[in-house]
């Protein structure tokens, strides 16, 4: 039985190359909003079940579709006001449900990255075959309708199986956000090419925060703006990467977009933050860091 899944080598903060981020940033910064669809009655899938209660969980489906109807809308002219671009957690079949969406961020520069193609359809007890043939429609959905090449992955409900990091790596695609071990970019051990994980924070997201644990949104705030003041004191020494993740149908209840609107305002407030996109950084990170990286992992005996 492996200790750990065996994706990533130990890499003490204190010891490790310096990571530099565009203009002496000490923080790059960027917001991934989970733009999302859940099946009513999905197919089932027999490790882990759709809705918490029976079907027609209905009080569950509508609370959910606030989201693309109303809080997506109040999210986006919140982050457009500061000037912050998304990197969209797409499960790709909004581009067929909800395509205004989909058209709303590419006119504002979004990134659009792959969470899968419902939010309802699990990769637990997928065939190597059958978790490809999903990638490769999610990166051609995202071609078709928004132009981009597919750059990132954050897989469907965070459901994983032994072949998802090589598959990626075969696929092209350069980054994960299903690994929350770092604040920096790290290599992913894959059996051929090359992938990064790019931090993507369980702790800052605000499902975990709001939902699960039931804070206010104020205090959602006061972490957000924390979490941003020690990375930036840290970034002084070497570039760390904050990420808010985000669902719509959460921060985007009237009540909670006031207080985010003030975490966005006191973290764009500062000089030396590079307002970026996963794919720009992870593109920035390959260019400039990634072979002295891999090379300080082997001379310390991993990689």
């Amino acid at each position: 039985m492996n200790r750990d899944p065996g994706l990533y080598d130990y890499s003490p903060l204190i010891d490790r190359p310096k990571i530099t981020w565009p203009d002496g940033a000490r923080v790059a910064f960027w917001v991934a909003p989970n733009i999302e669809f859940y099946e009513l009655n999905p197919a089932p899938n027999p490790t882990r079940r759709a809705w918490a209660r029976p079907i027609p969980d209905v009080a569950a489906y509508s609370h959910r579709d606030h989201g693309n109807r109303v809080g997506h809308w109040r999210m986006m002219e919140v982050m457009e006001r500061y000037g912050v671009r998304g990197s969209v957690s797409l499960n790709v079949a909004v581009c067929e449900h909800h395509p205004e969406i989909i058209e709303a961020c590419a006119e504002r520069g979004w990134e659009f990255f792959s969470h899968g193609i419902y939010n309802t359809r699990y990769t637990y007890g997928m065939s190597k075959d059958q978790e490809r043939e999903m990638m490769h429609d999610a990166i051609d959905t995202v071609k078709k309708h928004t132009g981009q090449t597919l750059a990132g992955w954050l897989s469907p409900a965070l459901s994983n199986t032994n072949d998802t990091m090589d598959l990626l790596a075969e696929l092209g695609v350069q980054y994960t956000c299903d690994l929350f071990h770092d604040d920096q970019p790290q290599p992913v051990k894959v059996k051929s090419g090359r992938l990064i994980s790019v931090p993507y924070s369980l702790e800052m997201n605000d499902f975990p925060v709001l939902y699960v644990a039931g804070q206010p949104a104020r205090r959602y705030a006061e972490v957000l703006k924390a979490q941003f003041d020690q990375l930036y004191e840290e970034g002084a020494e070497s570039g760390q990467v904050m990420c808010i993740p985000l669902h719509p149908y959460l921060i985007g209840q009237p009540h909670r977009i006031g207080p985010f609107a003030e975490a966005l305002e006191y973290i764009t407030g500062h000089d030396k933050v590079w307002l970026a996109t996963g794919r720009e950084i992870a593109e920035w990170y390959y260019a400039h860091h990634y072979d002295d990286v891999v090379k300080a992992l082997q001379e310390n005996g991993g990689a």
